[in-house]
Formats: structure tokens, sequence, C-alpha cells
């Protein structure tokens, strides 16, 4: 029988970092021994002059030095404060989480006001519906203080930036294939993604608030009694709270969990929990066909995440994954800490550029190939005899029973396996992407550019009093003006029912994973549980749509 090494956590970001540096040991042929390299990769990051007094002499030790410091100072801007302080931090938080288990103490000791807010926050009835309506009231700030941003990113790159390439390629003599490539294809494409980078941003940067005061480790535990259902204990609830970002560093976030069976079955559910790049497609119909109910739509996307996961869970503990000892939950808790604004932002901007990078890469790359598959055979009149419109009709009418077995939803969810973003890409060239315009309707250079700056400040101005509105007593959306459409959402509107819409962003949250996730899967577990999360998913997807909206119909909700 095999023990299991005790293994800290240190937190998301310092255990990147210390992987970070374990990996640079390997790279830069640094040979660590006699100490395991995540010790001294720690105590590099944490600066301590004795250890670093031993190594500073081996061959190959100055990158791995220079790298230590520089990863040490990037932790430092974020948290304002040195990785020792944070590691200690860690430590003794465990060391809190074990004695608060085990150690008995007189009443008096606990009316500190870290205890009295944990005896909330951690009741055992009042901390889940806590939970939820902390991530209810996040959700709804981040549709409602972005759409004004949204509509202002979605009038720039489909306004200047598409009228300024046209210009410039009608000024050069350019071919119209190049123009359509340029101005259908990779503009549209990508561009219709990014225009949801301010929801993205409002989402990393309240999740980053949750962290970093400490909240989402109190939500562990709230999250274990049910947890419990499915043989697992709170902590692998960190990982599936981390696929909310994405779904691939959650899993490989699972390594912190000391049993393969828990590892593999909290892998199989995190990509249940709505990552950043499904909610583009979450906002897009949400505002499109939701209105004002579009956060709370949003809401219970996140929320039925959750609830599938659980009841998947339950039927892999008594099918596949079957427990195979009992462990017990010690998780640390961090204490409380005031979020700074640099770490808050820096948190944020990591987020999204990597989720822009990925647009500028994954998603070019599709929108290149759609508009190929689009426009092939050379010179086709209508999309749906295109290459990309023949496939799509040809698997159409698997989705007809789920409420949208068009050729343009079936196309949209192949693409979308190579990312959920490209689902929006997809929609975007396939409603929007051949629109023409009239050129004598065309705004001016000066006029457009005026229009970006003054639609900036009208976008801040209604953000700011959608934030300001949530405080008791305070209206300033009165006078609001209804938020304009984007071309794309009244496309959808006009093209998708409300129970259809539902029903595809329920299939969108539970279907097959992104190429990504599959291979993050398969280099933990190996193939065969690659394919089972596929196959569970996709299935699972199927059947949920098709309660939904065959029920739907069945209430007179069509």
């Amino acid at each position: 029988m095999s023990v299991a090494l005790f293994r800290l956590d240190y937190g998301s970001d310092l255990e990147t970092e210390i992987a970070r540096l374990e990996a640079a040991f390997v790279s830069h042929g640094f040979d660590p021994h006699p100490a395991p390299a995540r010790w001294l990769a720690l105590k590099l990051l944490e600066g301590e002059r004795d250890v670093i007094a031993t190594v500073v002499d081996r061959p190959n030790a100055a990158p791995v030095l220079a790298l230590a410091r520089e990863r040490a100072e990037h932790l430092r801007g974020i948290y304002g404060e040195d990785v020792d302080l944070m590691a200690a931090d860690r430590r003794f938080g465990y060391v809190s989480g074990v004695t608060r288990q085990v150690v008995q103490r007189a009443a008096l000791n606990r009316f500190d006001l870290t205890r009295r807010i944990d005896d909330v926050l951690t009741h055992r009835w009042l901390g889940l519906p806590i939970f939820f309506a902390v991530m209810y009231v996040v959700f709804r700030l981040v549709i409602d203080v972005s759409a004004p941003f949204l509509e202002w990113v979605d009038g720039v790159i489909n306004g200047p930036i598409a009228h300024a390439t046209g210009s410039l390629l009608t000024l050069i003599s350019a071919p119209d294939w190049v123009r359509a490539l340029l101005v259908d294809g990779i503009i549209g494409g990508v561009g219709g993604v990014l225009t949801f980078v301010p929801g993205l941003m409002m989402l990393f940067f309240f999740l980053a608030l949750l962290e970093d005061s400490g909240y989402l480790a109190r939500a562990a535990f709230v999250m274990d009694r049910f947890m419990r259902v499915i043989g697992l204990h709170g902590k692998s609830f960190i990982p599936m709270v981390l696929g909310i970002g994405c779904a691939v560093p959650a899993i490989y976030a699972t390594r912190t969990l000391s049993s393969r069976r828990d590892r593999i079955l909290t892998a199989l559910l995190t990509p249940l929990m709505s990552c950043s790049a499904r909610l583009p497609v979450y906002v897009v119909f949400g505002l499109a066909l939701f209105g004002s109910q579009a956060g709370t739509v949003i809401w219970l996307m996140y929320a039925l995440g959750i609830v599938v996961a659980l009841l998947a869970g339950s039927v892999f503990t008594r099918t596949l994954l079957k427990p195979d000892q009992t462990s017990a939950f010690v998780l640390e808790l961090p204490p409380y800490r005031r979020p700074t604004a640099r770490g808050l932002l820096i948190h944020m901007w990591e987020n999204v550029s990597e989720f822009v990078s990925k647009a500028g890469t994954v998603i070019l790359g599709a929108s290149l190939a759609l508009w190929l598959m689009l426009n092939l055979p050379w010179g086709v009149a209508d999309q749906r005899d295109s290459y990309y419109g023949q496939i799509a009709h040809s698997i159409s009418p698997v989705f007809a029973p789920l409420g949208f077995g068009d050729w343009q939803t079936s196309g949209a969810l192949i693409s979308g396996f190579a990312a959920k973003e490209v689902v929006v890409s997809t929609f975007s060239q396939v409603f929007v992407g051949g629109a023409e315009e009239d050129p004598a309707s065309l705004p001016t250079p000066a006029e457009e550019l005026w229009g970006v700056f003054t639609g900036f400040g009208q976008a801040a101005v209604d953000a700011s009093r959608t934030l300001l509105s949530i405080i008791p007593g305070v209206d300033l959306l009165g006078g609001a003006a209804e938020p304009e459409d984007t071309a794309l959402s009244a496309a959808l509107r006009n093209h998708y029912t409300p129970l259809a819409a539902f029903s595809l962003l329920v299939f969108v949250l539970l279907y097959v994973p992104c190429m990504a996730t599959l291979g993050a899967l398969k280099h933990e577990f190996g193939w065969r549980w690659a394919v089972v999360s596929a196959v569970y998913q996709t299935g699972l997807a199927w059947v949920a749509s098709l309660l939904i909206y065959q029920g739907g119909l069945l209430f007179g909700l069509g």
C-alpha cells in the first residue's frame, strides 16, 4: 500500500511560480540535489539568503536565480508583501484548519472578528445560500456593468476598424476576396469574440476579489457536505472553482489531491463549470433574447453547472469510480485580507491577456478556416451550399429535437470543439460577416473618431450608474435608455426563440470540452478518461437540452 506524501498547497499563484522554477531547473540544466526541487524552488522565491549562498556557485545557477528574483517581484507586486510572508500565511492557515477540527476552545475565544465572519459564511445552513447569492450578485454586475462597454467595443470593431480596413484595401485596389477575408473573416470572426472582453474583465476582477479576500477557501468548506454525496471532499471544489476561469489549469490543479481516484473524478467534473470561454456565448444570447433577465440566465448557467456536476459525480461514484477510502478534509483557511487594487488589476490583466492571446491564435486560425469553408467551392452564392453549410446541414437533424436543428447552429457547435469562444466567432461570420453597407451612409473618419471617444465616455457613465444603483435606496437607472442592439444580437433574436436559445445555452454548457481541456485530461490520466469525458458530456448535453426544449413546448413556453 503506497502512502501519499504530504504536500501543502500554497495557492494558485505561488504554486504556478514554484512549478515554473522547477521547470527552469530542467531547462537550464541546474541540479537541485541534494535538496528536493520543490523545496529549493520555494526557498529561492522566498529569497532565503543561506539557501541562495549554497547554490550561487553551482553550474547554471545564474539564470535560475535571476528567474526566481523576477517571479518573486511579480508576486510582491500582486500581493504587496514578500513571498516568505505569503508562504508563512499558508502554513499557519493549514495549522489553523487542523486545530479547528481537532481542538475545542472555550466559547470566549471564538469572538474575534475572523471567527464571527466565519460563523456566518461557513454556517451549516446559511453558507450555501450566501455563496449562491454572492455569485448571483457577481454575475449580475458582470453583465449589467459591462454591457455599455460591450456595445462600445462592438461599435469600434465593426465601425472604425472595419471601415478603415475596407477603405485601405480599396485604396490599394485589393481583390474582393482579400477584402472579404480580412473584413468578414478576421475582423468579423476574432472581433466578434473580442467584443466580450469587457465582460471577461469584470468576471476576472470579481473572482480575484473573492479569492484574494479569502472567501473562496470558505466556499470549499461550505461545499464539503455536498461534495461528500459524490465521494469527494471540499478540497475538490477548489479546482472546480478554478474551472470558472479555464478548465485546463483547473485540471492540473487536481494534483494537490492525494487520491488518484479523487483526481480523476474531480477532473471529469471540472469541465462542467462554466469557463470564461463560454461567457461570450451566454452574454450574446442573454442580451439578445432575455433582455433585463440576462444576468439571471447567466447565473443559472453557472449554478446549473454545479448541480449537474454533483449529479454526474454521484453516478460516477456508484459505477466507474467507487470510493477506495475515506480521506480527511483538511484545508488551510487563509486570513481575511483587504485586496489591493494593484493585485486585482494584475490578476484581471493576466487572465484577460491570456484570453486575448488565444483570440489571436486559436480563434484566428478557426476564423480563417471557417471563412474558407464558407466560400468553397469558390464563388458559392449561398452559404448553405458551401462545404461548411453542407457538413453542418448533414448533422443538423441530430439537434432538431433540441430546438436548434439548423445548419448555422450545428456548424457553430462543431467549431466550438476548437474553443468555446469560436461559437460566437462562427455566429458572427455566418449571421453578420456578409452584411453589406451603403458607403454613402457611412460617417466620415473624423465623425467615427469622435464617436469612439464620446461612446466610451457614455459607456463609463452608464456603467457607473449601474454600479451605484446596487446600493439600497439608490436608483440612477430610472431614465436610462435601453441598450442598443449589436448586429449579432439583432440577428440572433430574429433566428431563435427564447426557449430554443435557453436549450442551446444548456447544450453549450455541457457538451464536449474543448481540445485543450481534452489534451490536459489525456496528459494527466490517459486517453481513456479523455474519451469518457467527451462522450458522457455530449450525451448529457443532448438529453438535458431535449428535456428542456420538449418540456418547454409541453408547457406552452415555445
